[in-house]
């Protein structure tokens, strides 16, 4: 059988540390995955992250294992840039975002921006479902 903790805020033993749950529930990541974007995709470490598609070159679907509870989620992600060959990069969200998963891209900077194959983190922020 399940137990189940009523709280409003926790404290550290000494007293002189507290958090409020809501902080707590509200700014933990609620999905994150860290992953290998070239080859056959696989993810290395993941939270509530069911599955990895791999649409094209440098872009991606992350499926979430629970559903968020809306599409106005926040999300951030880095990627290996050295690995990809780029001196720079910046990861850009695609499409619209959804309730079961979220699309990005790797684009590499220069002259133009080219989306290239590398290894990413993802981290998702919101309510989930």
């Amino acid at each position: 059988m399940a137990s189940i903790l009523r709280v409003n805020t926790l404290t550290d033993a000494s007293s002189g540390n507290s958090t409020a749950m809501s902080t707590i529930n509200q700014g933990t990541a609620k999905s994150w995955v860290n992953f290998n974007g070239t080859g056959t995709i696989a993810a290395r470490d993941s939270f509530n992250t069911s599955s990895l598609t791999d649409n094209f070159t440098g872009d991606y679907s992350v499926n979430f294992s629970n559903d968020m509870g809306n599409a106005n989620y926040a999300w951030s992600g880095v990627g290996d840039y050295t690995a990809g060959g780029a001196e720079a990069g910046v990861i850009n969200q695609r499409g619209t975002l959804s309730t079961s998963s979220s699309q990005f891209s790797g684009l590499k900077l220069g002259a133009t921006y080219t989306r290239f194959d590398t290894g990413y983190s993802i981290k998702i922020h919101g309510d989930l479902a």
